[in-house]
């Protein structure tokens, strides 16, 4: 299915610190609430087997939204989640993916609308309640249906996703959605890159001296290398979602899909 952006076998990891957390990082969920629901279990299954008492750090990669049917639903968890987080049981961090930044922007200009369905708003549209136009509509067709999507946007949702972090950095590894410029230190980095960058990454050494955790990228097999770590297993097509957990030692995967559960 991922043929095309398959990558060369992952490389030997060097060791790299987490300054003493426990960090969990999940790929690109896209409307899939289901496996959210599930992957998250398994990841408090394996926390509760580590016999830590320190809460631990969840990383969310960005793309919450889009192609997959469950789009607002995916929201509230993650609002739910926040929530959780400020209470002290984890520390909770979210960053923002092309989508969230995809459907930000439709908010305000209908002519986001048609490049936004092509890769998938029309199904967090209808998570909503909202149908999308039919066909290449005329520009006042996409305007009455932002004004439409906007009425039923959840402003809790809105100033959630206007709240998402463009990276997180813990120890020797640095999250982010997409990727990195290679060559640029960090304080460098624009939004257009760790949200959008893809082969520039991918095909070439970055220069950090850290390991980037991303999603973006859709592969059928996790990357774990020394360069950086692909989590994105394409849950909306695969049915599978993936999460690392990072805590010092080696990385380790942890998956939940709906043929697995079964």
């Amino acid at each position: 299915m991922f043929k095309s952006l398959f990558r060369p076998k992952p490389q030997p990891r060097r060791a790299s610190s987490t300054e003493g957390r426990v960090v969990y990082a999940v790929g690109d969920i896209h409307g899939r609430l289901d496996l959210l629901d599930g992957l998250i279990e398994r990841m408090t299954e394996d926390y509760r087997a580590m016999g830590r008492q320190d809460p631990p750090v969840l990383v969310m990669l960005g793309d919450y939204v889009d192609r997959g049917a469950q789009s607002s639903q995916v929201i509230d968890r993650l609002i739910s989640l926040k929530t959780q987080g400020a209470e002290g049981r984890f520390e909770f961090r979210a960053l923002m993916g092309n989508h969230e930044e995809t459907l930000l922007h439709f908010l305000d200009d209908p002519m986001a609308g048609p490049s936004w369905v092509e890769y998938g708003g029309g199904e967090t549209m209808a998570s909503y309640g909202v149908q999308r136009p039919v066909g290449r509509a005329e520009p006042e067709v996409w305007e009455q249906t932002r004004q439409a999507f906007r009425a039923a946007f959840p402003p809790a949702h809105e100033m959630f996703l206007k709240q998402l972090e463009l990276l997180v950095v813990y120890g020797d590894y640095v999250f982010v959605h997409a990727g990195v410029k290679p060559g640029l230190p960090l304080e460098r980095q624009t939004a257009a890159d760790l949200l959008w960058i893809r082969n520039e990454f991918l095909d070439n050494p970055h220069g950090l001296k850290a390991t980037v955790v991303h999603g973006h990228t859709p592969t059928e097999e996790v990357f774990v290398g020394r360069q950086r770590i692909n989590v994105d297993t394409g849950a909306y097509a695969t049915g599978v979602l993936t999460a690392v957990r990072l805590d010092g030692g080696e990385p380790k995967i942890i998956q939940f899909s709906k043929a697995r559960a079964a």
